[in-house]
């Protein structure tokens, strides 16, 4: 097998081990999550309302880090988006939670053309050679089109992670912004057929 032409990291995180929290567990990581939707600062005359039911995506964990992301519709007709993280104390159990959310206008209610309701943010940063950098990014998402099985983030020709699609959800966590390359998220259906696909950047294209 010759040299590898792209040496850059390829399904760094996790794959989610457990179901989409439920009883208390969701109750928890909901009051985290409202914690930080309150401490929102909004633009302007913002108003955002109270959150409704808080939807949960497939849980990903990276270099001992999980995240539960999250996003909920407000009575002011915004979504907030965020997630929740933790580490992995002794034996295993939940420590050092942390919560983190932010809002918007745009939402698929408002916008039915969409095929991908995508949420993204920074968790991190990579260095490769000669001191490039890309971003790591934890991007969750809602397929809005039927029959999706398996969605993917693609960084220009490279795959770098695939999630399964739990009710209609995924989360995916990948290098960003790498020479020149933006991250493109795809859903596929069992069959492999492509179904839907998407740039986190389309808007500034």
């Amino acid at each position: 097998m010759p040299p590898e032409q792209r040496p850059i990291p390829r399904f760094v995180a996790e794959p989610p081990h457990d179901a989409l929290p439920y009883g208390r567990w969701a109750d928890q990581l909901r009051s985290l999550f409202l914690d930080a939707i309150a401490a929102i600062d909004t633009e302007g005359d913002d108003e955002l309302g109270d959150a409704g039911e808080v939807s949960w995506f497939p849980e990903r964990t990276l270099e001992g880090t999980t995240y539960v992301p999250a996003t909920a519709s407000t009575s002011e007709g915004f979504e907030v988006f965020g997630f929740v993280s933790f580490d992995h104390g002794d034996g295993g159990a939940p420590s050092s939670f942390r919560a983190y959310a932010d809002y918007t206008d745009e939402t698929a209610a408002a916008n039915p053309d969409w095929e991908l309701d995508l949420s993204d943010e920074e968790i991190g940063s990579w260095r490769g050679q000669r001191e490039l950098e890309a971003k790591v990014s934890l991007v969750w998402g809602v397929a809005l089109k039927p029959g999706g099985a398996l969605a993917t983030a693609e960084l220009g020709p490279t795959t770098t992670d695939q999630c399964e699609v739990v009710e209609d959800r995924f989360t995916l966590i990948s290098l960003d912004q790498w020479t020149g390359d933006y991250l493109e998220v795809k859903l596929w259906d069992g069959k492999g057929g492509l179904i839907a696909s998407e740039s986190l950047y389309e808007e500034d294209e």
